[in-house]
């Protein structure tokens, strides 16, 4: 019983860490104006720099969203999704986010957090966990809207993500299973490099969202 417990706990603490990195990433015409209204703004007397950085949830299905973040879709309303609607999501990679990451997932591959291990590989340099670019496709799906539930993914890799590079999701809604399901093609950019590093496509749900 104590051994499953600690799973539960560390299941719990990786949903939290992973969350908070895929709040919204905002920039959108319509968040635009709001962004630079807050930007003007000095913050409170006892806000953090991270706090002031912070901004109204764009949508109401993600929290909050970070000013270096940036996100645009085709569709806001849910009755309104259809074949080739999309959502694009992008931020760097930071030596934050792997950290982050390695500390959470456990993945403490030293290709990840060790410059001197990692300069001898074929990389030439630390890159950004596979597993944490394909999570850039989730904060692009959690921006549809409606509340998305994530039914399959299937990736291919073909290409590193360096450190502090910065990263784009798109997502393209290819077709309407029915019964609310929709399958989309998924693609991730490194955009320093202007190169796809992640092909693939995903299986969705898209419910209502709970009534406030």
């Amino acid at each position: 019983m104590p051994h499953q417990n600690a799973g539960e706990d560390n299941l719990a603490a990786m949903t939290n860490a992973w969350s908070a990195m895929t709040r919204g990433f905002l920039r959108t015409a319509t968040a635009a104006n709001r962004a630079a209204v807050s930007a003007m703004l000095p913050p409170d007397d006892g806000e953090t720099d991270s706090e002031a950085n912070r901004v109204a949830p764009p949508i109401p299905s993600v929290d909050h969203s970070d000013l270096n973040w940036q996100f645009d879709r085709t569709v806001d309303d849910p009755e309104g999704i259809s074949v080739g609607d999309t959502v694009t999501f992008e931020k760097a990679l930071t030596d934050d986010d792997v950290r982050a990451f390695a500390a959470v997932s456990g993945d403490t591959n030293r290709l990840h957090l060790d410059d001197d291990f990692a300069s001898e590989t074929r990389f030439d340099e630390r890159i950004v966990h596979g597993t944490l670019v394909s999570g850039l496709i989730s904060a692009a799906l959690a921006r549809l809207p409606g509340l998305t539930i994530y039914l399959s993914q299937d990736l291919e890799f073909s290409g590193p993500v360096g450190i502090g590079d910065q990263v784009s999701a798109r997502v393209e809604i290819v077709e309407d299973l029915g019964n609310d399901q929709y399958r989309l093609e998924t693609v991730v950019r490194n955009e320093d490099d202007d190169a796809t590093v992640i092909d693939g496509e995903a299986v969705v749900l898209i419910d209502d969202l709970p009534a406030e």
